[in-house]
């Protein structure tokens, strides 16, 4: 059988990623990745953090709106009714890592592979590595710093970082800008003025304004939904380019896990890091009151179950940890991304030992 395709006609079925010659072309940048690996562990344990592992499989993989997961089931042995209890890979490992900070940790930093079903892009993969670090008794300027000194250790000899023509170097002074800061700076838009009452954005305002910005707004988009616009348009090209941009005091209605301003119920005390661009980090001042957690938690549930036409559990062991878990700040780092960024690199894949295949 002649398994080769008709001339003219190209064959359809992807080049393995395990060739001899496509996965040298790869090498250079995955010694990147175990250079920048090493460096990072290194920081680390000079700052007398602890490594620790958590597992993937996980009651509640995280509630956030935009994000779904893969499900499994757990069968212990002998088990009666063979049927299992659902259990889902976890999309970070946030809610055991503050279970650790709520056991008595100080400082704990994980490299976890996590899971998000629904994402594959330049940028995304089913399938990657975040790492994750909490300091307790701490606040969110000081994680941030450790972002900066961390990245700056990891670049190493590569120096700076770079994707297309954006060029971003970790060792110049990063920019601290809050989000209201670069909606005026970059779309003329007034958005604490949308944010009168918090729990009830005025939608029709940020929506008016985005168009005069030359957004396009769909009739259906909610306020997150125009705020997300604006961002992904307007706001993200133009950061981390030069040195990195730490974007910080976000709208309360995005707080997720992360506390709100004490001197301003409209704003939350989460930053994103970004360099060339990309989205690289994002951290929080963080929540530890549980009763605001459960009504976070309940309203993502709505709005997940409007989104995606599903819900996940709520990790009651977790609320119960926040009633005794230490202030605390943390951040969750896309390890992938920085090395594409130290590398060049166009697309995430190019930074893996293997990527996530189907049919």
């Amino acid at each position: 059988m002649n398994d080769t395709p008709p001339e003219g006609r190209q064959s359809s079925i992807p080049e393995p990623w395990w060739r001899e010659d496509r996965l040298a072309g790869r090498l250079p940048r995955l010694h990147v990745r175990n250079r920048s690996a090493a460096a990072i562990r290194q920081w680390f344990a000079a700052q007398d953090f602890v490594e620790v592992e958590t597992p993937a499989l996980q009651l509640s993989p995280g509630l956030e709106p935009q994000l779904r997961a893969f499900s499994t089931r757990l069968v212990e042995p002998f088990a009666e009714d063979g049927a299992g209890a659902p259990l889902y890979l976890h999309t970070s490992p946030e809610f055991a890592m503050k279970k650790l900070l709520a056991g008595g940790m100080k400082r704990i930093f994980q490299l976890a592979r996590v899971w998000r079903n629904a994402e594959r892009s330049a940028l995304h993969h089913p399938e990657f590595t975040m790492l994750e670090w909490y300091r307790a008794h701490a606040g969110w300027r000081e994680v941030a710093g450790d972002c900066e000194r961390l990245v700056r250790s990891a670049a190493g000899e590569s120096g700076m970082l770079r994707r297309d023509d954006a060029v971003c170097d970790p060792a110049a002074g990063w920019e601290y800008l809050s989000v209201a800061d670069v909606f005026e700076r970059d779309a003329d838009i007034d958005l604490l003025a949308t944010l009168a009452d918090p729990s009830a954005p005025d939608r029709d305002a940020l929506a008016t304004s985005a168009e005069r910005a030359g957004v396009r707004i769909a009739s259906s988009d909610s306020w997150d939904d125009v705020f997300h616009r604006v961002m992904l348009e307007k706001i993200e090209p133009s950061l981390g380019r030069g040195a990195p941009t730490v974007l910080h005091s976000w709208p309360a209605p995005l707080a997720a896990l992360a506390r709100l301003d004490p001197a301003d119920a409209r704003i939350a005390e989460r930053f994103e890091i970004y360099a060339c661009g990309v989205e690289l980090a994002n951290g929080f001042g963080e929540l530890t009151d549980p009763a605001e957690q459960r009504r976070r938690f309940e309203a993502d549930a709505v709005r997940k179950l409007e989104l995606t036409g599903e819900t996940y559990p709520v990790d009651e062991d977790f609320l119960a940890a926040l009633e005794t878990m230490p202030e605390s700040a943390g951040i969750a780092l896309g390890f992938d991304r920085l090395v594409m960024l130290l590398t060049g690199a166009d697309r995430i894949e190019d930074v893996l030992w293997a990527p996530v295949t189907g049919s």
